[in-house]
């Protein structure tokens, strides 16, 4: 069997990190591993397998001899590598905001649409974490009964903004315990003015808002959402209406999404049983014994949690549904490891001769 020489980019970060602990537990077989991250990180030492591998400073040449990367270290960072990682010989996963838009570009789920990495160029974009555990929710349903419209709103966790504001939450947490006025210098976004506390608090901006109103994670998930089920990020065949909030939940976002079927002859038993045989889709719905997905028994595993299926009585064809998932695992670090092990499955980690150039 080949042996696959792996570079995870931004190898120190929340993601990174749980990048090497995936990739320790896969399937992909790692002949060698190289950790790659800022000039500040470097020197610092992972285990993987049971060695110590030293953290090196990231310079265009580390990629040399490397198959595949897996990068999750800041959109920045991934423009001004991954080609340079290409250029190089390997297929690069980014886990960042740089290439999901890009036609050129991939952005896979592996449950929902895999066959789309035939078409990689050495570039594979993963989707927003928020996008993904819907997307992974909904495609049974897509799939059996067609869909017309969907309505999410999202209950994000502080992780989702990185670890610097994950410290935070918890440094503005035992502030208000203590009675103690809590600061705020990176939420919502570190791109807007003003920052507020998440801590006893929600924060419905997430990212920068838009000419229209929205906030571009709202943007973001309509766009992906219609690239992934329908390969066109402007298609009209899906309606897609996204309101996104940041929660005071350390780990693992939940979603309220409402959705249109086509089949209006669908149950509630019938979608509960096509999200129940879903890869990766596990199903949780039994309100008589108050059984439902919760981000706090969602932190840790790698799957989608679904529950809270039924009926919208006034409109047919409607359902409602609740999804959580594990926004550094599903959400990140595992559907990266996981498309890389869909690659080496399907003997497509080569770069072809048109590789992508930016």
């Amino acid at each position: 069997m080949r042996e696959y020489n792996v570079a995870i980019l931004g190898a120190t970060g929340a993601v990174g990190m749980r990048m090497v602990r995936q990739l320790e537990n896969s399937t992909v077989p790692v002949k060698n591993l190289k950790l790659l991250a800022s000039s500040r990180s470097a020197g610092t030492k992972i285990e993987f397998k049971g060695e110590e591998i030293e953290v090196e400073e990231t310079t265009p040449d580390s990629f040399e001899g490397v198959d595949i990367v897996l990068a999750s270290a800041g959109g920045s960072t991934s423009k001004k590598f991954l080609p340079e990682a290409v250029k190089r010989g390997a297929v690069c996963i980014d886990n960042t905001s740089a290439y999901r838009m890009d036609p050129d570009v991939p952005l896979v789920v592996p449950e929902v649409n895999v066959d789309q990495l035939a078409n990689h160029r050495g570039i594979i974009a993963n989707p927003n974490c928020s996008t993904i555990q819907m997307v992974v929710a909904l495609q049974p349903v897509f799939e059996k009964f067609g869909l017309s419209q969907i309505v999410v709103s999202t209950y994000q966790a502080a992780s989702g903004a990185g670890q610097s504001a994950l410290n935070e939450f918890y440094g503005q947490a035992q502030d208000y315990l203590d009675g103690k006025e809590m600061s705020a210098d990176i939420l919502p976004t570190k791109g807007d003015k003003k920052h507020y506390p998440l801590a006893f608090n929600l924060l419905p901006q997430i990212d920068v808002f838009e000419e229209d109103g929205s906030t571009h994670e709202e943007w973001k998930m309509v766009h992906e959402t219609k690239k992934i089920m329908l390969n066109d990020m402007n298609a009209t065949g899906i309606k897609v209406n996204a309101t996104c909030v940041r929660v005071p939940v350390a780990i693992s976002h939940g979603e309220s999404v409402y959705f249109e079927v086509e089949d209006k002859s669908a149950t509630k038993e019938d979608i509960q049983r096509v999200i129940d045989q879903f890869d990766g889709a596990v199903l949780q719905d039994d309100p008589d014994h108050q059984v439902y997905p919760q981000p706090i028994t969602a932190e840790g595993k790698r799957s989608t949690f679904v529950g809270r299926i039924r009926a919208d009585q006034e409109n047919p064809g409607c359902f409602n549904m609740w999804v959580v998932a594990d926004n550094l695992l599903k959400g990140a670090a595992w559907n990266t490891v996981q498309n890389a092990e869909e690659l080496v499955k399907r003997d497509l980690v080569r770069v072809p001769e048109d590789y992508y150039r930016g």
